[in-house]
């Protein structure tokens, strides 16, 4: 029934956004974490052409939005993965829906070679525990001092921008580019 709900969700965001033909659009199933990491591995987002300076200026847009965890919803608030997924969305392009999935998408790149529209995957707020659970959004150059726009539950309480300090250095996993106009 999850599948399903899920499916159906995603199918009506993908109608009721503007940008690239949902044909270009890949649905991403619900993950078996049983084999995640040898079966279950997503390769590409389609991102048509969309430009990672679209994206960030309609997340930029989103900026004060409160925290709700699982909501995708900005008139009650986002939760990380549910401010990208709201994010992409508005451009038709689906993406998975949590933060953990993010594992299995894009291309991973060196920190230093982060580029804006590169997504910066976290663990969640226990750093011990090395699982991803929190991301967002790079929105300039490493040599400018790394900032990246994201939904927190954390002091800021919901989208904001933050830099990479060493609070989230203690939690960086790992950065992926999904956009391929990065590599250029």
């Amino acid at each position: 029934m999850r599948m399903y709900n899920l499916a159906f969700i995603l199918l009506i965001n993908l109608f009721s956004c503007s940008g690239p033909d949902p044909i270009e659009a890949k649905i991403y199933p619900p993950l078996d974490v049983s084999k995640a990491d040898s079966v279950h591995r997503y390769t590409n987002i389609l991102t048509g052409s969309t430009t990672p300076v679209q994206v960030i200026g309609f997340a930029h847009t989103l900026i004060g939005i409160p925290y709700k965890y699982g909501s995708i919803d900005p008139a009650q608030g986002f939760d990380c993965s549910g401010f990208i997924t709201h994010v992409f969305n508005h451009f038709g392009i689906l993406v998975p829906r949590t933060s953990a999935d993010f594992n299995y998408v894009g291309r991973e790149v060196d920190l230093k070679n982060a580029k804006p529209g590169d997504l910066i995957l976290f663990t969640g707020t226990d750093s011990t525990i090395r699982k991803i659970g929190h991301m967002g959004i790079i929105i300039n150059q490493p040599k400018e001092g790394l900032k990246f726009i994201h939904s927190t539950s954390g002091k800021a309480w919901g989208v904001t921008e933050t830099p990479l300090n060493t609070y989230y250095m203690g939690r960086y996993m790992k950065t992926i580019r999904i956009f391929s106009k990065n590599d250029r």
